[in-house]
């Protein structure tokens, strides 16, 4: 669990804040919009009206004291560059800043964001690779370079064991679970047999969880 601070109750940061709280963490919101607070308020740990571009207001919240602060202020780029500024400046361990083009990072980078993320950018490419992609389910990128991702078990595997198709070593991926229905099984056993209608949760390179994705009817 962990204690984080979410600024700005836009589309983007009210559904973070419900999904902080959600994997058990305790959440505080704050925006100067009171009908964006109060909606917030009853599921959140704590809430307050302010706006974060006075530096009072970020003094008194006591930053420190939060794991990860959120800047997710969005359409008021300005705006966004003071409070990750401020809040650097009263001692907030990790700053996570929204940015909505490529070329608002580095400004972000410079003042002190330790880490800038695009999150409409980031869904798009997300959602484009997961419907290229022929039998993938579900995909997450960890980085640009390794991703997870949901496949349905290629027909030449059905009926043999993880150990016989020698999976790690041919496709270079890792099978993390394996799922029926909406039930996921971590931790697979070598032994385990590979049945038509599973699902495969693959890690691994890219380029190599990708190709795999391919292979339905290898």
């Amino acid at each position: 669990m962990k204690s984080i601070l979410v600024i700005g109750l836009g589309r983007f940061g009210s559904h973070l804040a419900k999904k902080l709280v959600e994997l058990g963490n305790e959440v505080m919101v704050i925006d100067r919009d009171e009908e964006a607070v109060e909606r917030l308020a009853p599921l959140v740990t704590a809430s307050r009206i302010g706006d974060c571009r006075d530096p009072d207001v970020i003094k008194e919240l006591g930053v420190g004291n939060f794991d990860v602060c959120f800047v997710c202020i969005s359409d008021d780029f300005q705006g966004s560059l003071e409070v990750t500024y401020a809040l650097k400046e009263n001692g907030a361990k990790y700053v996570v800043a929204r940015a909505d083009r490529d070329s608002q990072t580095k400004f972000l980078q410079k003042i002190g964001a330790d880490e800038v993320i695009h999150p409409e950018k980031e869904m798009a490419q997300r959602t484009a690779v997961k419907y290229s992609a022929r039998n993938s389910f579900e995909y997450i990128e960890l980085t640009p370079e390794y991703i997870i991702c949901e496949i349905q078990v290629p027909n030449s595997w059905v009926g043999k064991t993880v150990a016989e198709v020698d999976v790690r070593s041919k496709y270079n991926v890792n099978i993390i679970g394996i799922k029926n229905n909406s039930f996921i099984t971590p931790f697979v056993s070598p032994n385990h047999m590979f049945r038509e209608n599973e699902h495969l949760v693959i890690a691994g390179a890219k380029k190599d969880g990708l190709a795999l994705t391919e292979k339905k009817h290898l």
